[in-house]
Formats: C-alpha cells, structure tokens, sequence
C-alpha cells in the first residue's frame, strides 16, 4: 500500500521560506512522479510543482516558477519542496501527491494523495 506523508507547513512572513517535506512508502515501481497541490480557502485544488522520479524532471505552475524548488533524495523516498519569496497568495493546504503520468498538473491524474500540511503566509 502506498502512503505519503507531508510535513514541514507552518506560519512564516511575506518574504519568508518554507521547506516541505514528502515521504513515501510502498512504491512497487520505479517510474511515477511525485507532486505537490495547494488548496487555497473557497477554491480548487491546484497542482504547484511536480517531479519526475525517474529522470528528475520538474515542473512548476507559473505563479512559483522562479520562487519554488522541488527536488528528490531517492535514497530516502523523500521529495522536498523549498519555497521561497512566499507571497501571502501562496496560503493554502498543501498537498503531497503521486501518480504515473508526469507531470502531474491537475488533480484527476494523481493515484495517492497524503495528508495535507498548512502554510500561512502573513502580510
């Protein structure tokens, strides 16, 4: 059974960072992509960043391209997420999430999803 598990949210100033932190267990395949969903107060889930297990590919939507890194030690089945210059838009839940079609931008293509883990940003 594949679990993740997210951690690493908390409550940081416009301008600060935040590192999350995404484990997973019980991966049977090598080729999947591991991803991360924000879900802000009265709307949808959207899809942040996304890597590419395999090749180590990434992705990000545009609004974090040039603030948020996400990156993966698979030796530790751990993907991190490193944001930077957070904005008070950027508070939402923040989810962990995998699936075997890279990159996963939209929630209908992921397989498992962790716990979500809370970022706020203050102004």
């Amino acid at each position: 059974e594949v679990q993740l598990q997210a951690s690493g949210g908390g409550l940081v100033q416009a301008g600060g960072s935040l590192r999350l932190s995404c484990a997973s267990f019980g991966f049977t395949a090598d080729d999947y992509a591991i991803g991360w969903f924000r879900q802000a107060p009265g709307k949808g889930r959207e899809g942040v960043s996304c890597i590419d297990i395999t090749d180590g590919s990434t992705w990000h939507t545009e609004s974090v391209k040039d603030r948020f890194t996400i990156s993966s030690d698979n030796a530790k089945n751990t993907v991190y997420l490193q944001m930077d210059s957070l904005e008070p838009e950027d508070t939402a839940v923040y989810y962990c999430a995998a699936g075997y079609h890279y990159p996963l931008r939209i929630p209908t293509m992921i397989e498992y999803w962790g716990q979500g883990t809370l970022v706020t940003v203050s102004s």
